[in-house]
């Protein structure tokens, strides 16, 4: 079968391949047939090494499907299911799922060091411990999501990382209070997801501040009320809050100097929202003496910071009653053959989010 493997970590390209093999089925496991993938910034991360991940290995992580086989002992899926692939599964008795902290399980990252494919040079890691640029993925059940059949399994896929990641950090992570003042930093399909939540939660301002005009633009059509350049946000700051700083400010970049500039941006006692996922030897510095002085809260996001099948749920609904857009967010489309097209859409900033049609 076809897959996009990256050989090396550090390449900047992958190479479409037809000798892949999906391993692993056995009791417990699904066989799924990826229909649409997006590309989400965290696989860049990984394919240039700032997000630990052994390689080769198949990118992606954001995939719907539907399953083709299931393993001995999987009783709530059956061939022909529709499903969207979560790569963040719960385990449901851990500690962290026990007390309801579900997306702080550490079950999903232990399938991260097991192989998911084989070529005839050897083994082929899936990135997440998934894999979906491929016509076909083996999983844990757990991973495969059942969902209506009126969701398209493009929109499907969006609710796998990207949305989620972005909707919850605002409704669940920050829980933005109505009549607010937010800041998003970074537009890509997270941070417009971000925006639509701070929206949906009643912000009465929210700035958008991406270097990319067309991100700018796109980020005003989503219900940002301003869109500014980085270089623009001290100037919003000033006309929006007087110069106090915003109530809520969402990196959304996954870099230590994008979180300073939005902790300096965010007013005394309110809320820093860390979203975007960074290099584990890039240092956030902060002094002691601001810490306990302004009592800013700072708060990481993990995948909407919420119950992920709930959060599934509840986009869903919001999708249904059109209360958010999903399908603008999608605005390239590729075939799997077209992969590095989407890898530059991605860098250049010009793709929200890019379909990888399988």
């Amino acid at each position: 079968m076809r897959a996009a493997v990256l050989h090396e970590i550090g390449q900047d390209k992958l190479e479409v391949l037809d000798d892949v093999e999906a391993v692993g089925f056995g009791p417990g496991k699904v066989r799924i047939r990826v229909r649409a993938t997006g590309l989400c910034h965290s696989d860049l991360s990984a394919m240039n090494g700032v997000l630990p991940q052994p390689a080769p290995f198949v990118p992606g992580h954001e995939g719907a499907g539907e399953i083709i086989d299931v393993g001995d002992g999987v009783g709530h899926l059956k061939a022909g299911d529709r499903v969207v692939v979560c790569w963040l599964p719960a385990c449901g008795v851990c500690p962290a799922c026990k007390r309801g902290q579900t997306e702080l399980c550490l079950a999903g990252f232990m399938n991260a060091g097991t192989p998911n494919f084989r070529r005839p040079g050897g083994d082929v890691f899936g990135f997440a411990g998934t894999g979906t640029f491929t016509e076909e993925v083996v999983v844990d059940a757990g991973c495969a999501v059942p969902i209506p059949d009126d969701v398209p399994f493009d929109i499907a896929a969006l609710i796998g990382c990207g949305v989620t990641t972005g909707l919850g950090a605002a409704l669940n992570t920050a829980d933005v209070e109505a009549g607010s003042s937010v800041a998003v930093i970074g537009c890509g399909g997270v941070g417009i997801s971000a925006i639509q939540g701070a929206r949906l939660k009643g912000a009465a301002e929210i700035v958008a501040v991406d270097p990319v005009a067309s991100r700018r633009e796109a980020a005003l059509r989503f219900g940002a009320t301003r869109a500014v350049s980085p270089e623009e946000l001290g100037d919003a700051k000033q006309s929006v809050t007087a110069g106090e700083g915003f109530d809520y400010v969402f990196e959304v970049v996954g870099r230590s100097a994008t979180a300073r500039t939005a902790y300096d941006h965010t007013r005394r006692g309110g809320t820093l929202v860390v979203v975007g996922a960074g290099a584990m030897d890039d240092f956030l510095q902060l002094n002691m003496f601001e810490l306990f002085f302004d009592e800013k809260r700072i708060l990481p996001s993990m995948y909407g910071g919420g119950d992920v099948l709930r959060s599934y749920e509840r986009t869903i609904a919001l999708w249904r009653a059109g209360r958010i857009d999903l399908e603008s967010l999608i605005t390239h489309r590729v075939p799997l053959a077209g992969i590095n097209e989407a890898l530059d859409q991605m860098r250049s900033g010009t793709a929200l989010r890019t379909c990888i049609e399988i």
